[in-house]
Order: C-alpha cells, then sequence, then structure tokens
C-alpha cells in the first residue's frame, strides 16, 4: 500500500532536492510502530536536512521530519494500540531514521509518547520539538532556583518557535519576560504572548562590551548563542542562571571567566533529541496543562508536504516566525 511522501534524494554531483511521491509502506524502515501522521513540524534542523546542510542526513533517498503526531496503524509492541494517538519528537528521527514529512511512518516503541490528555494532535505539533524543549529549559531553571518574583527572564530569539513558546509558558507561569529578537515587527505579538519587555538584537549589541556589565536578567533562554550568548551573561544578576539551547548565530562562545567567578552565574545545556522518556513523558504532561493554543493561533503557519522546500530556504535565512506546521495530506 503506498503513500504520500517528501522524498530526499541527493545526485551524483552531490545536489540535494526533495520532490512528493508515492512510496510503498515496504520501503519504510524498521521499527515496531507504524503510525499514520496527522501533523508534522517544521524545524531549523528539518531546514538543513531538506538542503543537505550540517551533514545531518547520512543516507539517501530520505524522508526528514524531525517530529509529528498520529495515530497507530498497528504495533507489535504491547505498550500502543491500533488507533491510539502518539506524538514524536527527538531520537534522530528525521536524520539517520526516516521521519514525518510523510503520511505515515514506522518507528521504535520506545521513541513514541502517549499523546496527553488536554491536547489535540494539532496542538502536539503546534509544540512539537520547539515546545518540548522551552518545557525542559524552564525546568532546568526552575530546579536551579528561578522563581517569578527573581526578576526578569531574557529569552533571546524570541520570534522563533523555540523563543516564541518558551514566551508564552513563561507568561503563563508568571515570569516578567523580556524578548529579543532581530524582527522588531514582531514586538506586538511577542507582547500579546508574554512578553512585558522587547529589545531589538542591533541595540543590544551595539554599545561596547564590558568584562561585566550592569546586572539585568535573573535568568535567561537563549536560543542563538555566539555573541548574543556572550553578551547576556555578563548581564545576569548574582545567582543567575541561562539555559543554552541554539546555536542559530553560531557556535562560538566569546565570553570570560567573571560572570562565572564573581556573579556565581550558572550556564546549563539544553538538549531535547535524546532526552530519556519519564522526562519527556513528565514535561508533556506539564505542557497540556501550560498551552494556550488559542493565544497562540497567529504564530502559527500550515503548509503542505509541496511546501517544505521553499519553507526550508526560510527557515535557514530566519524568515519563519513562530510554528510551521505540516500537513502530509
Amino acid at each position: 500500500m503506498s503513500f504520500r511522501a517528501l522524498l530526499t534524494e541527493r545526485d551524483d554531483a552531490g545536489l540535494v532536492s526533495s520532490r512528493v511521491q508515492a512510496i510503498d509502506e515496504a520501503a519504510l524502515p524498521e521499527g515496531d510502530v507504524v503510525v499514520d501522521v496527522a501533523w508534522a513540524g517544521f524545524n531549523y534542523k528539518d531546514g538543513l536536512c531538506l538542503t543537505g546542510g550540517g551533514a545531518l542526513v547520512r543516507n539517501y533517498p530520505h524522508v526528514a521530519g524531525v517530529d509529528f503526531s498520529g495515530t497507530v496503524r498497528s504495533s507489535s509492541d504491547p505498550r500502543y494500540r491500533e488507533g491510539q494517538s502518539v506524538v514524536l519528537t527527538g531520537w534522530r528521527v528525521g536524520e539517520i531514521h526516516w521521519g514525518g514529512f510523510a503520511q505515515r511512518a514506522r518507528v521504535k516503541a520506545d521513541w513514541l509518547v502517549p499523546l496527553p490528555d488536554g491536547l489535540t494532535l494539532r496542538d502536539a505539533m503546534v509544540l512539537g520539538t520547539a515546545g518540548l524543549t522551552a518545557m525542559l529549559a524552564i525546568e532546568r531553571l526552575e530546579a536551579a532556583g528561578l522563581k517569578p518574583e527573581d526578576g526578569d527572564v531574557l529569552v533571546t530569539g524570541g520570534s522563533g518557535g523555540v523563543g516564541s513558546l518558551a514566551i508564552s509558558l513563561l507568561g503563563r507561569l508568571g515570569y516578567a519576560v523580556t524578548a529579543l529578537s532581530g524582527r522588531p515587527e514582531h514586538e506586538a505579538g511577542l507582547r500579546a504572548l508574554g512578553a512585558s519587555g522587547f529589545l531589538r538584537r542591533d541595540d543590544f549589541l551595539a554599545e561596547a562590551a564590558k568584562p561585566l556589565e550592569s546586572a539585568r536578567w535573573a535568568a535567561a533562554i537563549d536560543n542563538v548563542g555566539g555573541a548574543i550568548l556572550g553578551r547576556l551573561l555578563k548581564q545576569v544578576r548574582y545567582g543567575g542562571v541561562v539555559a543554552s539551547v541554539g546555536n542559530a548565530g553560531g557556535i562560538a562562545l566569546e565570553t570570560n571567566v567573571l560572570p562565572f567567578i564573581l556573579r556565581a552565574v550558572t550556564l546549563i545545556g539544553i538538549d531535547s533529541v535524546m532526552q530519556p522518556t519519564p522526562v519527556r513523558v513528565a514535561a508533556w504532561q506539564r505542557l497540556a496543562g501550560l498551552f494556550d493554543s488559542a493565544s497562540y493561533a497567529r504564530h502559527v503557519e500550515e503548509v503542505r508536504l509541496e511546501d517544505l522546500p521553499d519553507a526550508a530556504k526560510r527557515i535557514l535565512s530566519g524568515q519563519v516566525h513562530g510554528r510551521v506546521l505540516v500537513r502530509p495530506d
């Protein structure tokens, strides 16, 4: 039985391209559970996979899509039954294992999470990897002692998926949030999500940097890396915590030891790809209770499989705001 999928291929000259094709179910990789995909998320990493960037895809032809939601079509694992709603994020799916840019996927049961009560399959992909990452970052900040009364939390890359969802979740939890973004046209939308302050990226980087700057932030979630992360570390208050999530601004980190030895600042790394299942389940349960889909609706764009090659160019050039959902039908 065949189904539609966005198949990514590489020719003899190394050129990577993608087009929608009919694929037979027998071509799916090995796994315990076959899922009928209802929605897939679209992330920065997907843009790399569709364009051959980052050497994330090792074997072609390939089906990208690092997260998806859907219903179980068949399962050889007793933990999942036919018709059950499930979510998948991470585990290198969409990179080294075929992912969600298709009407059907076959994966390992260990990679799945049952859809929590209170979320629809669409809601789950509005959240997706971005929402899970934001939730994990917040939980690490809280575990380090952060409380709403401690002061302002800075979220860099505020216009992106992780950033905008982090702003929404932090706002729902009662935190005062400042959004930092290179796209000032999104200020009003980010304030509507819960940001009480807004900083333009160029303004943030404009002043000459000092080894240690005025303390401004109780904590931060950084989605950018590079110069942004180096700068904000110098502005974190005594005992503050920074969660490092992404590297859209580069992998280099220019800093010094003063924020750490004079202000006891903590830098925490966040990975959502290989998190153990119990951590994932707990985070998804909390997301189900916190996420306000109505308030986030204006930050969601829906596309078809055919639209993804263009979407890949847009996300890699920083032209995607919020979350992009993929309808595989």
